[in-house]
């Protein structure tokens, strides 16, 4: 019986010992949407935002490197309150762990980037958890909102 629980538990739990538990340090941030705590890299569950070579345009129509203004504004987000926090919820396609994140002071991390405009709610990930915030920046015309996603790639 113990051996089934064992195998059970093997089967439900994400790959690992501490991917199912919650991890905590200090965040380096790799993209808009990913960061890594200790040698682990999370994917932000629920979000999605512009890789850091990606170009969008501005309110007048002008490119501005909205990929890389999203990793800076992230990092600059996490700096302000540590560590961070990530509870993860399962692995993305590529294998990698998927989290919800979270300040020292509480604040949602993902829900921070999608309601800033610095990401847009991943539906296939959470199942629109962020459309509520992903609303609120686009009627601000917050980040990415404030113009448009180029979809080329430059």
């Amino acid at each position: 019986m113990r051996i089934a629980m064992a195998v059970l538990t093997c089967l439900v739990l994400p790959h690992g010992a501490t991917a199912a538990e919650p991890v905590v340090g200090t965040a380096s941030v790799i993209d808009g949407d990913t960061i890594e705590i200790g040698g682990q890299r999370i994917q932000l569950n629920g979000v999605d935002a512009p890789e850091k070579w990606h170009v969008c345009l501005d309110e007048s129509g002008a490119d501005y490197r909205c990929g890389a203004e999203s990793a800076s504004a992230l990092a600059a987000f996490l700096s302000a309150s540590r560590p961070t926090r990530c509870e993860f919820v399962g692995r993305d396609r590529h294998g990698r762990p998927k989290g919800t994140c979270f300040r020292a002071d509480g604040m949602d991390v993902n829900r921070w980037l999608v309601e800033t405009g610095n990401a847009v709610d991943r539906e296939t990930h959470g199942n629109g958890l962020y459309a509520s915030a992903q609303e609120i920046a686009r009627s601000a015309g917050a980040g990415i909102w404030r113009g448009q996603i180029d979809s080329g790639s430059r």
